[in-house]
């Protein structure tokens, strides 16, 4: 399986994760207007609405980084001559997987933390809100990964496609 392919089902399976908990958090947030307009606010819908954004956070923090839109300061970076451009985008990849890597035992402990806790509102486990910070950190590990191992063997410049690729 080729590096491209890996990267095109990740996508597909993040831009849906982004999908449903946009969905999610559109549809608790309407219930929550309408609720207060008729007179019958619900609490949890507040509660939902964060985890939601959570979920949100997670799965789009990956697509971020391939689309170049994370936070990212290059305005130095960008104008340094010849490979230096490259050479950073290469060793903040490596850096970021590196991170990733690191914080995934901690992430794992905090997300089993979470089986001894119930939320306020909806009384959901909070393993499964905890979750989602294992859940983009694995995805941005496997993003920036991607982008190195674009970068090293299929010698892209590790720019967006929407960039263009200098190699």
């Amino acid at each position: 399986m080729s590096i491209q392919s890996i990267q095109t089902i990740v996508v597909k399976a993040c831009r849906a994760g982004v999908g449903l908990a946009f969905c999610v958090l559109i549809g608790a947030v309407l219930y929550q207007v309408i609720g207060r307009s008729i007179g019958m606010s619900s609490v949890w819908t507040e509660e939902l609405t964060r985890y939601a954004l959570l979920y949100l956070a997670a799965f789009g923090v990956g697509l971020s980084l391939l689309s170049g839109d994370l936070v990212n300061v290059d305005v130095i970076c960008e104008s340094l001559p010849g490979e230096w451009p490259r050479r950073l985008r290469l060793f903040s990849a490596t850096v970021t997987a590196f991170l990733c890597l690191i914080l995934l035992g901690p992430a794992w402990k905090y997300t089993s933390i979470g089986v001894l806790q119930t939320s306020a509102a909806m009384g959901l486990r909070m393993d499964f809100v905890h979750v989602s910070i294992l859940v983009l950190l694995v995805l941005l590990l496997v993003f920036s990964g991607l982008r190195v191992v674009s970068m090293l063997w299929a010698g892209t410049s590790g720019l967006p496609e929407k960039y263009g690729d200098d190699a």
